[in-house]
């Protein structure tokens, strides 16, 4: 036999064995914790578990994932964008037939806290069981009755993931999951944080309200690069991440530029309860589905833990955008003068609501100095925002759907990426230029998404 055919046939046999070796590793049954038995007496009120089951699914958003537009609740069937294709959630209401009525305690548990099917079959992570891994057992018995008492079944079968041979083959996902998803269950250190409502805050944003799942930074192999604040790895812990439906998803940390840390602790509870606060910012995109399903109907002493939680993270210091308050633009906008073709397009389309120095009227529309979103690294929800618009989500204490429309009928790639360059580099904001290509990125993904055109302005 030649050297190269020997060599040949030594890799294809190193990749059988490697291969082989990967495959027996992910079929492997994983060892998961058993749920203990309830504690004598724990389950003799059962509709106040089933009460304290509805409050869990409430602070862990089931509905905005596990609800299509115009559907049932919990009936599946959103799609889920992902890298690999769309995925489509699964039906989670008890009916025994399609949904999840046949799971016991513990097969509940597993698909939560495991990632892992009654069938055996690792979920994607887009479900997040490693933020859910920190769940506590007694949330775990409260969510299971619930959704086995406390939901209306529904008959609607699943629909099939657009994820493509080879991507769509499953045991590689149960490698990953061995690798990067948390085995100690339900064990979430409460000892650690200074506070009874410092713990509850950083229990609900680690694990029910899985902030992280888009907030942070994900690694090449698409694991989160933290799950908590622990450790040096920890700095990188909701420092911004995921593009979700086209929107970034911003920083949470105390960064002055592109974090909240000109935010104070009212400032994040005024945000999660009514979509908006003082001036600084309102949600858009996929944070008005959190706000309207999940944030505004948690109490008042649970927003207060995660504001103040989030306000004990130290700045993550890798942005490169700074802001200094500023009245430059302010003044020359006012006294006519338009530095260039982005100021004028600003006076044109922006000015009559947020105002010449940018500071809008506090609560209605938002103040763009200082601006997180505007701050962003990434320029992508800025771009979007101008081009499709946005609305604000109905809450109880805001009910108006105050909306910003869009701009893409009247402006072109090049003027767009002018004007989000002005808004980014006025009233003493300093960020990244956007360019023209990313604005036309953005403006055929949302045609892609919308399934029509946008009228705009590039032919002239």
């Amino acid at each position: 036999m030649s050297t190269t055919k020997k060599a040949l046939t030594a890799v294809v046999g190193i990749g059988v064995v490697v291969f082989a070796g990967a495959l027996a590793y992910a079929l492997t049954p994983t060892e998961t914790r058993a749920i203990p038995a309830t504690p004598a007496g724990a389950a003799a009120d059962q509709a106040a578990l089933v009460e304290a089951g509805r409050y869990v699914a409430v602070a862990s958003d089931c509905i905005a994932c596990h609800t299509a537009p115009g559907g049932k609740p919990f009936a599946g069937g959103r799609p889920v964008q992902s890298p690999i294709g769309n995925m489509y959630s699964s039906n989670i209401t008890p009916d025994k037939a399609t949904g999840i009525g046949n799971y016991s305690l513990n097969d509940f548990d597993r698909a939560i806290r495991h990632g892992i099917r009654a069938d055996g079959v690792t979920l994607y992570p887009a479900m997040p069981y490693p933020s859910y891994s920190k769940l506590s057992d007694q949330d775990m018995r409260a969510l299971y009755a619930y959704f086995m008492q406390g939901v209306q079944p529904v008959n609607q079968a699943n629909r099939k993931n657009d994820i493509t041979w080879p991507l769509s083959i499953r045991w590689p996902v149960a490698i990953w999951r061995k690798r990067f998803a948390p085995t100690d269950v339900g064990t979430f250190q409460v000892s650690k944080y200074q506070s009874e409502a410092l713990a509850r805050g950083a229990y609900l944003v680690q694990g029910a309200g899985h902030c992280g799942t888009c907030h942070t930074p994900r690694a090449s192999t698409m694991q989160e690069l933290a799950l908590d604040e622990a450790g040096n790895g920890g700095k990188d812990y909701l420092a911004g991440g995921a593009l979700i439906d086209g929107w970034r998803a911003v920083n949470l940390r105390g960064d002055q530029a592109g974090g909240l840390g000109t935010w104070n602790e009212q400032d994040i509870v005024d945000t999660l309860k009514t979509g908006r606060n003082r001036s600084n910012a309102v949600v858009g995109g996929p944070m008005n589905d959190v706000v309207a399903h999940s944030t505004q109907n948690m109490t008042d002493a649970d927003l207060h833990a995660i504001a103040s939680y989030l306000k004990s993270l130290p700045a993550h210091g890798g942005g490169k955008a700074t802001y200094a308050a500023s009245e430059d633009t302010a003044k020359a906008l006012k006294a006519g003068q338009e530095a260039n073709r982005g100021a004028q397009l600003y006076i044109d389309n922006c000015a009559a609501c947020h105002r010449t120095d940018g500071k809008s009227n506090a609560i209605t529309f938002p103040a763009l100095p200082g601006n997180s979103t505007v701050l962003a690294d990434d320029p992508s929800s800025l771009i979007r925002l101008i081009l499709r618009g946005s609305r604000l989500p109905s809450t109880r204490e805001r009910p108006s759907e105050l909306g910003m429309p869009g701009f893409a009928w009247r402006l072109s790639d090049d003027e767009t990426a002018q004007l989000v360059t002005f808004v980014r580099n006025s009233w003493g904001n300093h960020a990244p230029a956007a360019t023209a290509s990313e604005v036309a990125k953005i403006r055929k993904a949302i045609e892609k998404d919308d399934g029509q055109s946008l009228d705009q302005a590039n032919t002239h």
